[in-house]
């Protein structure tokens, strides 16, 4: 991110290079005698390199900033698909049915038994039982356990390339 002076002195060189025009209209408008010719000529051309810098300079800042929220966005959807990649790996681990992957996903972002229910068009009694066989077969006891499994490999991440992740490392030593 361009620092504070930087962006500072780019505002700064346009509006000084601004005030120069104005002050010449200006000094039209209230018939004051007008500069000899060659400071004139000189202010105009300091103002309007100032400009041209200060665009210059602008869309060069613009364009910095365009490319990082690109990498920004990059590293979400690296992440989105990791964590994606994370889900799966682990429904296949634990041998989850499509309807047990499902209502794994939706209780992972957080929705209740009775939205889940409303979603997948079956009763709420299905849905616990559902939760249940997910709960037994990934080894925890609820849903925020379930969670933090998840968030441990997140966070853990690999050490060394090639090496698992801490957490799906403590999850196969207590067999999860």
């Amino acid at each position: 991110m361009p620092s504070r002076l930087t962006i500072a002195t780019i505002l700064g060189v346009q509006a000084a290079s601004a005030a120069l025009f104005i002050t010449q209209i200006v000094c039209s408008i209230l018939g004051i005698a007008p500069f000899a010719w060659v400071v004139h000529e000189l202010t105009e051309i300091a103002a309007v390199v100032g400009l041209i810098l200060g665009a210059g300079m602008g869309a060069l800042l613009l364009r910095r900033s365009h490319l990082r929220t690109q990498a920004a966005e990059a590293r979400l959807r690296a992440a989105s698909g990791a964590f994606m990649e994370l889900l799966d790996e682990r429904f296949a681990e634990w041998r989850l049915t499509p309807a047990e992957r499902d209502v794994a996903l939706f209780a992972i972002k957080g929705m209740s038994t009775s939205e889940i229910a409303g979603l997948r068009g079956v009763s709420e009694g299905t849905v616990k039982a559902q939760t249940a066989a997910i709960y037994r077969k990934a080894g925890v006891s609820g849903r925020p356990q379930l969670l933090s499994l998840f968030i441990e490999d997140l966070m853990a991440g690999p050490v060394l390339p090639g090496e698992a992740p801490a957490g799906q490392a403590l999850a196969q030593s207590s067999g999860r």
